[in-house]
């Protein structure tokens, strides 16, 4: 393969993990705007070639970005007010006055509170004038993101209208199987909301595109995220889902999640429907294929959640009430993988392959020339009292090249936080392998991170601060203060981190950034 070829270049990466939402910001979370403009400006500055964020799509339950209920749309309260003002659909006027929102966490029913309304008037604004070169842009767009705008501007309308997202429960049973007749009706009594919805969609993808631009101008590419299944009150679900293992009614036949294991003893359920992956294969994996183009236009790269989902996936009755009762379920991996790339060439992914993996599931990632996950707070496998795996897989002096290594991930606690919780005995081993005090722990693990053999080395932002456990993104199986939370004080994104970051990265040839990731991935 010509990427494996490329490979042997001795090309570096370092980057950092932060979601826009958590960036400073006048409106009480981070945007599109200037402030994240600032931050590309950061990473540019220090040669950071990387900059990953979690998926952009609009958040769900919990707030989560990863129970969306689209696959395709973005998250509205991420578009800039200040750039609306700027051509000129709002007045300064109309953002005040500005409510007092914290500096360091995302108040998010008070953030929509305020934003919402305004959103809301600059898109009624946007359609009352239908004569403007902005309003052509807008109908190109609507054609050709017509594969899933329409269809989830519908979906977004009617649930607003009947006040709730469980189309297969709640909604008349005609709308609800997307009978054509009962389709068009509801288009033509919720077409005025539809149009909104429509119409904030094109800021989104607008505003994004210019910041996308903007980064790779700037020498930064950008990682994006995809989950691999679907939320069952989605868009998706409602519009295809002879691709999912569904009863007649749309109610869920099979769920997902993971086995039990040292971590739970009835395992995760996490309630998405499996994918049908026969009626997928048939259909010549048309959904996937759409999905994986569209998220190519917005990221440069992309992480694959749950990687292992596409070589077998644990599934159980939707009538369980924990995984105990599940088995694994074959998917098409190598050939779903090998339809994609003869579609769209290499495919610039990262395989999350975390937890327990199967040799299966390694040959299905190293034959298509995936990058793995190393996790460094994963690397202290302890084993007794003052010992530890000295080759374990998680350590950096072990790290291959066709890794992408991280201290932690958005679902870790910080390496601050995570340092602190372990008691003084695991602590000392950490120190030992580290080389480093207490207190220079988070800057020695990073460094050390920095100078493994991974092709890609991602430091989550909070670490880059040094931050502990109240700063973290997310806890797996917890809900609410602090998940999906955290943001970064202004004064956090200053010349003292840019030197900080340039220390991180610079004695250890890092500097590889856009251009030379579209290098490796070019067929010429």
């Amino acid at each position: 393969m010509v990427y494996i070829a490329r490979m042997e270049k001795k090309l570096r990466f370092s980057g950092v993990l932060l979601h826009p939402t958590s960036l400073p910001g006048k409106s009480g979370i981070g945007d599109f705007g200037y402030e994240c403009e600032r931050f590309i400006d950061l990473l540019g500055d220090a040669h950071i070639g990387l900059w990953q964020i979690l998926p952009l799509s609009p958040v769900g339950f919990g707030n989560s970005p990863y129970a969306s209920s689209s696959a395709f749309a973005g998250e509205e309260l991420l578009i800039s007010l200040e750039k609306l003002v700027d051509i000129g659909i709002l007045n300064e006027n109309d953002l005040h006055p500005v409510p007092e929102f914290s500096q360091v966490k995302v108040d998010f029913e008070k953030v929509r509170t305020y934003k919402m309304p305004l959103l809301r008037k600059a898109a009624e604004l946007f359609l009352s004038d239908t004569s403007t070169k902005e309003y052509a842009s807008y109908l190109a767009f609507l054609e050709t993101e017509s594969y899933w705008i329409g269809d989830y501007a519908l979906y977004r309308a009617a649930s607003a209208y009947f006040e709730d997202l469980r189309w297969y429960e709640v909604w008349p049973e005609g709308l609800a199987n997307r009978e054509p007749a009962s389709v068009q009706e509801y288009e033509e009594k919720l077409k005025g909301e539809i149009d909104i919805v429509q119409v904030l969609q094109y800021f989104f993808h607008s505003q994004w595109e210019e910041i996308h631009s903007y980064a790779n101008e700037k020498g930064v590419a950008i990682v994006g995220d995809i989950p691999i299944f679907v939320a069952h009150e989605s868009a998706d679900v409602w519009c295809h889902r002879t691709f999912l293992k569904l009863n007649k009614d749309g109610s869920r036949k099979k769920v997902a999640g993971v086995p039990p294991d040292a971590f739970s003893a009835s395992g995760q359920l996490w309630g998405n429907p499996v994918y049908d992956w026969e009626a997928l294969k048939k259909d010549n994996y048309s959904w996937w294929f759409e999905r994986i183009t569209h998220q190519l236009k917005m990221t440069d790269m992309v992480r694959i959640d749950h990687f292992r989902g596409f070589e077998a996936a644990w599934e159980v009755d939707a009538s369980e009430e924990t995984a105990e009762n599940g088995s694994w379920v074959k998917a098409p991996g190598d050939d779903f993988f090998t339809s994609l790339e003869k579609k769209l060439g290499h495919l610039p992914f990262i395989a999350e392959d975390l937890g327990v993996i199967t040799d299966e599931v390694n040959e299905l990632r190293e034959s298509h020339g995936f990058p793995g996950m190393k996790i460094l707070q994963f690397a202290f496998n302890f084993t007794g009292e003052g010992t530890f795996e000295s080759d374990h897989f998680y350590l950096p002096h072990t790290y291959d090249k066709l890794c992408a290594a991280y201290t932690g991930t958005h679902d870790n606690n910080t390496t601050r936080g995570w340092y602190n919780a372990l008691d003084d005995g695991y602590r000392n081993l950490v120190r030992r392998y580290l080389s480093c005090s207490d207190e220079s722990m988070t800057w020695y693990a990073v460094r050390a991170l920095m100078a493994s053999s991974a092709m890609y080395a991602i430091v989550p932002y909070q670490d880059v601060l040094e931050k502990g456990k109240e700063s973290r993104m997310n806890a797996p199986g917890t809900v609410g203060d602090p998940n999906w939370m955290f943001r970064v004080h202004p004064l956090e994104m200053g010349e003292d981190v840019k030197q900080k970051l340039i220390n991180m990265t610079e004695p250890f040839g890092r500097n590889a950034g856009f251009k030379e990731l579209k290098a490796l991935s070019s067929t010429e």
